[in-house]
């Protein structure tokens, strides 16, 4: 409908698990990662919900017991440049606790999964939006663990609404109109302050994207995690 297509073949995380799974022997074998039978309910409850504090790291949970997997956090610095959004750097412990890579349910974490996605696609460089911003320490924080490459990162801000929040259907936000997809994507690079000509405004797709792909300004970027809907 965009005419935004992927140059390979869809790739699906499912066709990875065993890469996962081996992943996670690697960290459990070196000691950075324990069993956790901890719910989120019970954690809200006590008020552990965002900053996990460490319940089962010594405690022995036994195999056959449902539990999740979390990996092990230290007090010290994990540091991104995000070519947006500047430095940012996150003491892991003190502000996430140890985070979980595979739920009980033995669902991969998407930070774990596109921890190991990028490694085996080679991705050098991530464009995404700023609502993962605190995700990249990390993503780095496990990078660093299984001797992998960190990719450069830029982290996109935020359409929002009136309340700030971000448009999403929860919010009830309204549907992008379909039938006129070059004045979608017209109006985002004016977002995006890429400053099309007013003569692309209703030119083809392709002519649309190529003029963007030719003349994308990353430091003409608004560096704010969000911009707010007229």
């Amino acid at each position: 409908m965009f005419g935004l297509e992927w140059d390979d073949p869809v790739d699906y995380q499912s066709w990875h698990l065993a890469e996962y799974e081996a992943a996670l022997c690697r960290l459990t074998e070196q000691g950075h990662v324990y069993r956790c039978v901890c719910s989120r309910k019970g954690l809200a409850v006590s008020g552990n919900a965002s900053v996990y504090p460490g319940f089962c790291r010594d405690r022995l949970v036994p195999i056959g017991t449902p539990h999740a997997l979390r990996i092990k956090t230290g007090h010290h610095a994990i540091a991104c440049n995000d070519r947006l959004q500047g430095l940012l750097c996150q003491d892991l412990a003190k502000q996430h606790g140890d985070f979980v890579l595979q739920r009980k349910e033995g669902i991969i974490a998407y930070t774990f999964a596109v921890v190991v996605d990028d490694a085996r696609q080679s991705i050098s460089h991530v464009v995404r939006g700023a609502d993962l911003l605190d995700e990249t320490p990390k993503q780095i924080y496990l990078q660093q663990l299984l001797g992998l490459p960190t990719p450069c990162y830029l982290h996109l801000p935020l359409l929002v609404d009136q309340q700030g929040h971000k448009l999403s259907k929860q919010t009830r936000a309204a549907p992008v109109d379909l039938a006129k997809p070059h004045l979608t994507l017209f109006q985002l690079l004016q977002w995006l302050k890429q400053n099309p000509p007013a003569s692309l405004q209703h030119a083809p797709l392709a002519d649309m994207l190529a003029w963007a792909v030719c003349h994308w300004r990353a430091d003409k970027l608004q560096k704010t995690a969000t911009i707010t809907l007229p």
